[in-house]
């Protein structure tokens, strides 16, 4: 396939290179379920530094993952697939646990009810255009006027 594809990121106190790779299987190591399933195969190798300012050290990590496609694409685009993959996390998941508490959540009655709940919530605050939810929902709590005006809720 294409030349493997890397990237180089500082942020912060992390410095983190990937390395991605996509190769196509060997046949024989597919059973017959599989073979016509299974088009390619990407490797992600991620090396991880990380500073520690309480100790004024790095922490090093390493990890490689494996993921499979149905269709074959340049190296690429499966890089830039699975790096915004983790988009989805950091702006619906991690929202949903941290800032509207989901996962400390004590429901046990039709739990799937308060999830849609929440996801109707966040759906009228990413609508409206908010960026910061939890800047918004405390917003929201000391001005019920800001609610009533928001796109979708009248």
């Amino acid at each position: 396939m294409d030349q493997p594809v890397s990237t180089h990121e500082l942020t912060r106190n992390r410095i983190e290179r990937r390395w991605v790779t996509a190769f196509e299987p060997d046949t024989s190591l597919l059973d017959s379920q599989w073979d016509q399933t299974i088009k390619a195969v990407i490797k992600v190798q991620r090396k991880t530094d990380i500073f520690k300012t309480r100790t004024q050290t790095w922490k090093q990590s390493e990890e490689i993952a494996y993921y499979v496609s149905d269709h074959v694409s340049p190296t690429e685009d499966f890089a830039c697939a699975i790096r915004n993959h983790w988009g989805v996390e950091n702006r619906n998941h991690y929202v949903r646990d941290v800032t509207l508490g989901e996962d400390a959540s004590r429901i046990r009655c039709k739990p799937g009810n308060f999830a849609r709940l929440r996801s109707f919530a966040l759906n009228i605050l990413r609508k409206n255009g908010e960026q910061n939810i939890s800047l918004a929902m405390f917003g929201n709590a000391l001005n019920i006027d800001k609610v009533m005006q928001y796109q979708g809720v009248s």
